[in-house]
């Protein structure tokens, strides 16, 4: 069977699933395998639970006319995906980078959607099965789409790019992010640039920040809309930026007031008021969304607790955001700081020299109460007054059960695997 034939299929079902768990009636089901189980295996379940079609690669598993047989599942969704997306022949944005991804793809996202029909990656589904899961859920009344690319090796975006054929993108930086994968900072830059070179190809249009050295750079002969708050030739300039604690920009005429945390998100922010000017979104229209958008999903959350201000940044963590992320903290002019933080995962050779990095950096403020969570951060302790260090979170968590936290601000932040946010358990 053609991708052409399969997609008439697809067209008559309600969506994709590849999760038996979360089937929905008259879906189309696709059976991947992964690496401990065989989603073929489960062909008949999915028939079972509603769905009207099930892609599958193994002819064992074939039942009748609703299995559709393949060579490779994972193959035929991603050939599906980019044939979907040929059929609809909607604007795609895409935009990849080692902080901010998510944040800025939610506020555009809001941006835009101000004036058209839009639909953006859902969660994180940013590889190469989430990426084709975002483009079929784009049907006939998307009027834009935005994919978000994640990757943690070379040639990924080049890759994601091919599936998702986009007509816009932007980087949101160059960061000290899957540098293990990368193969250094010169290998994420590299990585990350695969999307500049798959949009250049056909003079499509780059979104960039001006005030990036090296994304002005590397984007200077391109087709590229821009924003800046230094250069007044940027197609937006910024007037103002500033957190006390949420981030205010000032630009096309407007002062927009953020539910966001941290000069670092002001550069998220400004992207999605470029985006939204370039597509004619009034400012007015642009204002009320960015305003409106409150971050959830432990990114850098503001909350209250047991009159505890805290900021939950948890979701993720690197050297580039986790650097950031603390010198936000520090210029808060707030009494009484915690820092929690916990180890930065998937960084090879160089984690353990990011990791002192940090701990260095921390040492020359000694007003700060500073508990660092996890067997890379516990390599390099130290002693300091102000300095606690944990191998485990349950070192951690048994430490503080017994201390009560009053009138304090807190920030959390660390890489996914450490699950910080169960501290707020202990607040």
């Amino acid at each position: 069977m053609t991708i052409q034939e399969i997609h008439a299929l697809f067209l008559k079902t309600s969506g994709v699933s590849i999760d038996t768990r979360k089937i929905a009636q008259d879906s189309f089901f696709v059976a991947i395998k992964g690496d401990r189980f065989d989603a073929n295996t489960f062909a008949a379940e999915a028939l079972e639970k509603g769905a009207k079609y099930v892609l599958i690669d193994n002819e064992s598993y074939h039942i009748d006319y609703r299995t559709v047989l393949v060579q490779d599942s994972l193959i035929a969704l991603q050939e599906l995906a980019t044939f979907h997306r040929q059929y609809l022949k909607l604007p795609i944005i895409a935009l990849t980078g080692s902080n901010g991804k998510t944040t800025t793809k939610e506020l555009v996202n809001v941006v835009l959607a101000k004036k058209f029909q839009v639909k953006a990656t859902v969660g994180n589904l940013n590889n190469h099965i989430g990426v084709p899961l975002t483009l079929l859920s784009f049907d006939a009344t998307t009027q834009i789409g935005i994919v978000e690319m994640g990757a943690n090796h070379q040639k990924e975006i080049e890759f994601l790019c091919g599936i998702a054929q986009p007509d816009y993108g932007f980087i949101t930086n160059f960061g000290k992010a899957h540098l293990e994968g990368f193969g250094g900072v010169e290998g994420v830059i590299k990585g990350k640039s695969e999307m500049y070179a798959f949009l250049a190809k056909d003079n499509k249009t780059i979104f960039v920040n001006l005030d990036d050295v090296l994304q002005n750079e590397k984007t200077a002969h391109f087709n590229r809309i821009t924003f800046s708050q230094s250069n007044n030739n940027a197609d937006v300039f910024i007037d103002a930026i500033s957190a006390n604690p949420f981030v205010k920009v000032t630009a096309l005429g407007a002062d927009i007031t953020s539910h966001l945390i941290g000069l670092y998100n002001a550069t998220n922010i400004c992207m999605a008021i470029t985006i939204g000017h370039y597509f004619k979104v009034p400012v007015v229209d642009i204002k009320s969304a960015i305003e409106s958008y409150v971050p959830d999903n432990n990114r850098s959350q503001l909350m209250v607790k047991n009159t505890n201000e805290i900021i939950l940044d948890a979701y993720n963590a690197n050297p580039s955001s986790m650097r950031v992320a603390l010198e936000n903290f520090i210029q808060l002019d707030k009494p009484d700081k915690i820092v929690v933080i916990g180890d930065m995962y998937e960084l090879g050779q160089e984690s353990k020299a990011e990791h002192k990095s940090i701990v260095d950096f921390l040492s020359t403020n000694e007003t700060m109460t500073c508990h660092f969570v996890g067997k890379d951060f516990y390599v390099n302790k130290r002693p300091q007054a102000n300095f606690f260090f944990f191998e485990t979170f349950e070192d951690f968590a048994k430490a503080i059960s017994t201390v009560v936290w009053k009138n304090k601000t807190i920030l959390i932040k660390g890489s996914r695997g450490m699950a910080l946010e169960r501290t707020l358990e202990f607040i």
